[in-house]
């Protein structure tokens, strides 16, 4: 059965998951209070990259099922389910900001005259819920529900895991909702989850949170390979063929970025502490993260002596992750910071963000418009996001064009006997 349902928020989790439920059958109205960004969507303008995104928007635009507006006034009196998909940024103290969730739900509940099921799909923390609800209550007396479902996109791979994901979580406080909720997403194969919405609001933190630990803990491991000639590669490989633990994010490298990972577990450690806990485990996850970037650094600047001022240096790959154009809280993007400020030439290359990159880095480095403009005349090459498109470069022919042939793979990219045997002084994470 399709349903009316209102999506505010056009930013990465609004525009998929509108736009997917679109293409799952349902009359969807996605709401943003930026107007701009509204306007090109109505032209077929997509403001992200996300593979497959753009054609299902287009396509259901088309059909008819996806519009776009700026009045989320208008769209109420037909809403049957209405998703906040908000941002909601840390604030300087870790915690979320949730202004943007209740504006909307302020909004909602001065112009509601019908039940509604309100879903909190940003990442939010428990408890968001109830004060949504209370909101609402403030201003509207009839009855509605409110509920928690969670997203859980990959950037890369967000419209696949849409359709087929490990897990849809619903998080609601009655069966009515609960119903309303599983119609929604009947025509999605998957395990659907009902929980209590404190429960759902902490699954999405809880398993976030899980993930960068992994990440954290197969970089210790990197380490100390590095101190004892293990290779992390192999060791990787063998514990992630134990299946309680699974080979999934146990990739060493600079370590994990992104719009989730950051600010979700930092929130988690705020939670936590804000109930009278203190997440040691969770502190320790983060100071490893940020850590392994330094030690990325310091490699680079003993192999010149502790002396990167007018040394060129060519960057390949800025965006946190391959397959996005996405440079929230990336790892390269802090790593070419510091490699500026020790007075290094960056010349710098991704295949997505470059666009991005410019409004955060701006003129304090050079902008290129392919990895072998990037590469010309460099001192060395920094890998710095797993874009599969520089395992497939022309090393052999790129080597001639570099001042000096050494590599730094912060991503663990190349095979080490292979640059080595072309020539390279290769260095990479625990290998």
């Amino acid at each position: 059965m399709a349903l009316n349902i209102i999506v505010v928020g056009t930013g990465y989790v609004g525009l998929v998951t509108g736009a997917c439920l679109a293409d799952a059958g349902h009359n969807i109205t996605c709401v943003d209070i930026d107007q701009t960004k509204i306007k090109r969507l109505q032209d077929g303008n997509i403001p992200i990259f996300e593979p497959g995104l753009e054609q299902i928007v287009k396509h259901n635009v088309e059909a008819k099922r996806l519009t776009f507006t700026t009045d989320l006034i208008s769209a109420l009196p037909k809403a049957e389910v209405i998703f906040i998909a908000v941002g909601t940024p840390a604030l300087p103290d870790g915690r979320a900001n949730l202004e943007y969730v209740y504006t909307a739900a302020e909004t909602i509940g001065q112009h509601l005259n019908h039940y509604v099921v309100v879903v909190d799909k940003s990442t939010v923390p428990v408890g968001t819920a109830l004060a949504v609800e209370q909101i609402i209550k403030k201003n509207y007396t009839g009855e509605f529900a409110v509920a928690s479902c969670p997203e859980f996109l990959r950037e890369g791979n967000a419209v696949d895991d849409f359709f087929a994901p490990d897990r849809i979580v619903i998080g609601v406080r009655n069966q009515r909702a609960a119903d309303v909720l599983l119609e929604v997403f009947k025509p999605i194969q998957g395990q659907k989850l009902v929980t209590a919405i404190e429960s759902a609001e902490l699954i999405k933190y809880a398993s976030n949170a899980f993930l960068a630990t992994k990440i954290s803990f197969i970089n210790e491991i990197a380490q100390i390979c590095e101190r004892t000639g293990a290779d992390i590669e192999e060791v990787s490989y063998g514990v992630g063929l134990d299946r309680r633990i699974g080979p999934n994010f146990l990739k060493a490298g600079i370590g994990w970025g992104g719009s989730c990972f950051p600010k979700d577990v930092v929130a988690l450690d705020q939670m936590a502490g804000d109930g009278g806990y203190d997440f040691k485990l969770l502190k320790g996850v983060i100071s490893v993260n940020q850590e392994q970037r330094a030690h990325f650094v310091n490699k680079i600047k003993n192999h010149f002596n502790n002396n990167l001022q007018r040394q060129t240096l060519a960057v390949l790959g800025l965006a946190f992750k391959d397959n996005t154009d996405d440079i929230r809280e990336s790892a390269a993007i802090d790593i070419v910071q510091q490699l500026v400020t020790a007075g290094a030439i960056v010349n710098v290359f991704d295949y997505k963000a470059l666009t991005n990159s410019k409004m955060v880095l701006k003129n304090t480095v050079k902008y290129c418009t392919s990895p072998e403009e990037a590469v010309k005349g460099a001192q060395a090459v920094l890998v710095l996001t797993e874009w599969k498109e520089f395992k497939a470069l022309d090393w052999r022919t790129l080597k001639q064009t570099l001042a000096q042939p050494v590599i730094f793979d912060g991503r663990n990219l190349l095979k080490p006997a292979t640059m080595c045997e072309l020539g390279f002084d290769y260095h990479s994470i625990g290998r």
